[in-house]
């Protein structure tokens, strides 16, 4: 549950700059970019460092999510963030373990399901998407995984990074606008992170030129607070914004149907629908690499970010 802030002051942290970010596919990217197609390099050829996959509106059992899960493992990832609607069509717990632990039951701890043993230690953090709630309380949900805090929204540590799980839907008891209680608490844990790098993921995007748009309740100061790259999903698309010198991703290409943009938002850089795909991060103290690769293992977009000292 939320804690009150640390009486401490926040530890100094040095600025963040991200690099001129690569956009190398244009196949069926929207005109934002104009580069050519680049294959992924092999796992053991990704740059060194702390890594972790991210997938978005990923849990609809049948051939495009197999072939993102087939992707997610390729990357060899220290774990798994998902940024919501695990499980389609309305979070059922008849539904739940065909959708999600058929393909990532490797990655779960204290997993009960009927795809294998699970991890030992847990290794798949999933955000709370609206599919999720239409089942009362989200209570399939709440019941498959173990979770840090409430298990509704969350935060933890590995590597080099302080994650923090969001959960924007509005029937978040504790609210999901930037005067909320989620809000108070994620402000209050980001103030007192000690990692060098700082990711918040949610479902819904504060920024995003898909069909749902964005979404102005989480647009909340998150660069005044401390965190270094924002994560969504909902709208079925990849897209890169920067405002206010934050980055913004929208990654909802995790199985589900592709979604058609609309107008482009501004601050919006690069926008991708064509294929389903993952994120891979590559972070060590000094940089975060996130990078959109396709099904069809082609690297897409990617983001880096620096610190200054």
């Amino acid at each position: 549950m939320p804690e009150p802030p640390s009486a401490e002051s926040p530890p100094v942290r040095p600025a963040v700059t991200p690099s001129a970010a690569t956009s190398v596919s244009a196949a069926s990217a929207a005109p934002a970019s104009t580069a050519s197609g680049a294959p992924a390099p092999a796992a053991s050829a990704w740059p060194a460092g702390f890594r972790f996959a991210a997938i978005g509106d990923f849990g609809d059992a049948g051939p495009d999510e197999q072939r993102v899960a087939e992707l997610v493992k390729a990357f060899h990832p220290e774990l798994v963030i998902t940024l919501g609607d695990n499980n389609y069509p309305t979070g059922g717990a008849d539904t739940i373990d065909r959708n999600i632990g058929q393909y990532y039951a490797e990655f779960i701890g204290s997993y009960r399901g009927h795809y294998g043993k699970g991890a030992s230690e847990n290794r798949f953090f999933p955000a709370l998407g609206n599919h999720d709630w239409y089942t009362d309380g989200a209570a399939p949900y709440l019941d498959y995984f173990t979770l840090p805090g409430n298990e509704r929204y969350y935060t933890f540590s590995r590597g080099p990074i302080d994650f923090f799980a969001l959960d924007s839907d509005p029937h978040e008891p504790d609210g999901t606008n930037a005067q909320s209680k989620q809000a108070a608490w994620l402000k209050a844990e980001a103030a007192k992170a000690h990692g060098a790098w700082q990711i918040a993921y949610m479902h819904h995007p504060p920024y995003s030129s898909g069909p749902h748009g964005s979404t102005l309740e989480t647009e909340w100061p998150y660069r005044e607070w401390g965190i270094d790259l924002v994560l969504a999903g909902h709208d079925h698309t990849y897209e890169r914004a920067v405002e206010n010198g934050l980055t913004f991703l929208v990654n909802g290409l995790g199985g589900a149907h592709e979604y058609e943009f609309k107008a482009a938002v501004p601050g919006s850089l690069f926008r991708y629908q064509a294929e389903h795909g993952a994120q891979l991060a590559v972070a060590t103290k000094d940089e975060l690499r996130i990078t959109f690769v396709n099904v069809d293992g082609v690297r897409i977009d990617e983001v880096v970010l620096r610190h200054e000292h």
